[in-house]
């Protein structure tokens, strides 16, 4: 494991029971209300994304988004969903005091709720 700061997501789709694989994840930088998009992901068959969202020398203290596709995945799911749809994106915003540790947001999603804490 690396001693580097890094960022880590993942999500569960607790309507399901499983993980959320496919869903599209987008993390931004903000100075302000300017957003700054760092990358795009898709999370894995374990609701996880290959690898850190940032780390290293591109981690550093300050004010992230992370936007999570929810609508879309929920749709390819199979769930009928009112349009427009309660929760389409989810945008979580978060700060980062201390680059040099380990930051991970994850999300619990259903169709009409979600939960996010400071995971491990």
């Amino acid at each position: 494991m690396s001693s580097a700061g890094r960022l880590t997501t993942h999500v569960l789709d607790t309507a399901l029971g499983k993980p959320a694989e496919g869903l599209r994840i987008d993390l931004y930088w903000l100075e302000g209300e300017e957003r700054q998009l760092i990358r795009t992901v898709h999370t894995n068959s374990d609701g996880r994304v290959d690898g850190p969202m940032v780390e290293g020398i591109g981690f550093m203290a300050g004010n992230y988004e992370l936007v999570f596709h929810a609508g879309d995945y929920l749709r390819r799911s199979g769930v009928t969903l009112p349009e427009p749809a309660f929760l389409d994106r989810i945008p979580l915003r978060f700060g980062i005091a201390d680059p040099a540790s380990h930051y991970h947001v994850p999300l619990l999603l259903s169709p009409y709720g979600y939960s996010t804490y400071r995971g491990s």
